[in-house]
């Protein structure tokens, strides 16, 4: 890779040059102008202004994914073409990074280049600093696809960013200012101890019994990590299992299992349940929200509206799981489980499943939560031990329960 030798880059300015010239050199001086060392690559998928001089050019960024400049211009293969530049964007960025010459990441962009230059980010690690200015920020279901699993920083720039009027001007400032802020300093790996750290899903649906059980362990020298298991943070989850940063998991809420099964909201991929199996560490598995799933408008159907519900909010809706969903589900946590390396327990919560699943609530259908229990039982190989509580999630008794299978697998 061929880099200019008088530039001595502290942080990394991503940008397609053809049609964000202008925009990327005047962040580059603002950059410049507050003591940040920045270091421009172009992901221009066509030849740019000559005038325009990046430290890295679209040439050598097209190389390192594996291809030509000039055979990805001479393409109209959109989505090919992107995963080339954004492969090797991403291959070099890690080497700057491991290099210790870039200490966070810039990108402008709209529609396109935020796609290109957040695949980019995705592949550095966690407490990097990352910050997208996009002006695609807001558009419908776009902002997941351009964050998934990372610790981007979404700078919605609200106007297109093209041409240097006043406000692009201001909103270019703003984002430099707060790249800045991110890098002062030494840039660090979040510092976890593994031997003494323990993975969290939470949900607001047992809230309660995830801070008792958090508070418990921290006064036991345990640090806790939490993970809002809604999709999301129950895939980070996985990743960093996999990753190895944790001994050992309480995974309150793996509803994800069942949306993965049937495409609902709260889908978390294909690997739910399985990471810490993989690597052998000690899991703790409840069933908070698993018998309910939140399938989307787009994906609701009608017999969707004639089954019980519970609204959480005006935003959040429940639907109760039929009986055969139930049995399915059990089958594929088992599935999962059988598959471990190291010690499970699952414990369930025969007075409702969270907060909202409890006597008075639409619901609430223990009988048919059995039905879900007694497959999984069925299904479990011996050495999986499965405990029954009369309680519900949200109880202290459960709390306690939960706590007490930590002490003997932790």
């Amino acid at each position: 890779m061929e880099i200019h030798e008088d530039v001595r880059p502290g942080v990394l300015l991503l940008a397609t040059l053809d049609t964000k010239g202008p925009e990327a050199l005047y962040l580059r001086d603002t950059l410049r102008g507050l003591g940040v060392k920045p270091l421009l690559m172009d992901l221009s998928m066509r030849y740019a202004d000559p005038c325009v001089q990046p430290e890295i050019p679209a040439g050598v960024v097209a190389e390192a994914g594996g291809s030509s400049l000039e055979a990805v211009s001479g393409s109209r293969q959109m989505a090919p073409n992107m995963a080339i530049m954004a492969a090797g964007a991403a291959r070099i960025a890690l080497g700057l990074v491991k290099e210790g010459r870039v200490r966070g990441v810039i990108g402008i962009g709209g529609y396109t280049g935020s796609f290109v230059i957040t695949a980019v980010m995705q592949a550095l690690s966690f407490g990097f600093p990352k910050l997208m200015v996009s002006s695609a920020a807001a558009l419908p279901g776009l902002s997941n696809q351009f964050l998934k699993t990372s610790d981007i920083m979404l700078f919605h720039s609200v106007v297109e960013i093209s041409g240097l009027s006043g406000l692009v001007r201001n909103v270019l400032r703003r984002a430099a200012y707060a790249l800045y802020a991110t890098v002062q300093g030494r840039a660090v790996d979040p510092v976890i101890d593994k031997e003494k750290s323990i993975a969290l899903t939470m949900l607001s649906t047992c809230e309660k019994c995830a801070r008792s059980v958090r508070l418990a362990l921290e006064k036991q020298g345990y640090q806790v990590v939490g993970f809002h298991a809604a999709g999301i943070g129950d895939r980070v989850m996985e990743d960093m299992i996999a990753g190895g940063l944790f001994h050992g998991v309480i995974d309150l809420a793996p509803g994800g299992v069942g949306e993965h099964l049937y495409g609902f909201m709260r889908d978390a991929g294909a690997r739910r349940l399985e990471s810490a199996g993989r690597v052998g560490i000690p899991q703790i598995i409840s069933t908070c929200g698993v018998n309910h799933v939140t399938p989307s408008r787009s994906m609701s159907r009608p017999e969707h509206a004639a089954r019980r519900k519970y609204d959480l909010d005006r935003f959040r809706t429940w639907i109760r799981m039929t009986p055969k969903e139930l049995w399915e589900v059990a089958e594929v946590f088992a599935w999962k489980l059988n598959k471990s390396t190291g010690p499970v327990k699952v414990l369930i919560p025969l007075k409702g499943w969270s907060s909202v699943d409890s006597p008075g609530s639409p619901t609430y259908d223990p009988a048919e939560d059995a039905l879900f229990v007694r497959r999984l039982r069925s299904a479990l190989k011996k050495e999986i031990e499965l405990i029954e509580v009369d309680a519900n999630m949200e109880d202290p008794e459960f709390a306690r329960a939960v706590m007490d299978a930590a002490r003997d697998a932790f």
